[in-house]
């Protein structure tokens, strides 16, 4: 089940957010770079990106909350498209569940949308690639805690 998500599931978000990126980028950054993440310090951040009224969803087994996806409305020149998908993760145990779809689904439907995507995500980019999204050529590096991470556009 996806559906909005509240204030509440701030915690919820944090913990998916975190083992997500241990899952995903563990074999990308230093050695145990990404142990000190703190549940509690990012649920606080949730909170207030939640009360922002940035749009967030939340994917639900079991009335656990496995996934998510932020989206921004973005306007400007530089702007490729109204919207920008800014983050979208399910557990690696829920990988193929469809979980990620009901997301992608429930954040943006079938609206022209931007995203970055890391470059060594071959199955990030498969899944996107299989929703419509090109690579535009346009590429970003950001530290994911220390270690820089490169990430590439992608339009539809």
């Amino acid at each position: 089940m996806v559906r909005q998500a509240t204030v509440e599931d701030s915690g919820a978000i944090a913990r998916v957010h975190i083992q997500a990126w241990r899952e995903t980028y563990t074999r990308l950054v230093e050695p145990g770079e990404l142990d000190a993440l703190d549940v509690d310090a990012r649920a606080e951040r949730w909170r207030c990106i939640l009360d922002s009224g940035v749009a967030v969803s939340v994917a639900e087994a079991g009335g656990v909350v496995v996934g998510f996806a932020s989206v921004s409305l973005h306007q400007g020149p530089e702007s490729p498209r109204p919207l920008e998908l800014e983050a979208i993760y399910v557990l690696a145990e829920h990988h193929g569940s469809g979980a990620g779809q009901q997301l992608l689904d429930f954040a943006i439907g079938d609206c022209p949308a931007s995203l970055f995507v890391g470059e060594d995500n071959p199955r990030a980019t498969r899944f996107y690639e299989r929703n419509g999204f090109t690579f535009d050529g346009t590429t970003e590096s950001y530290p994911l805690v220390r270690t820089a991470i490169t990430s590439r556009r992608m339009v539809r």
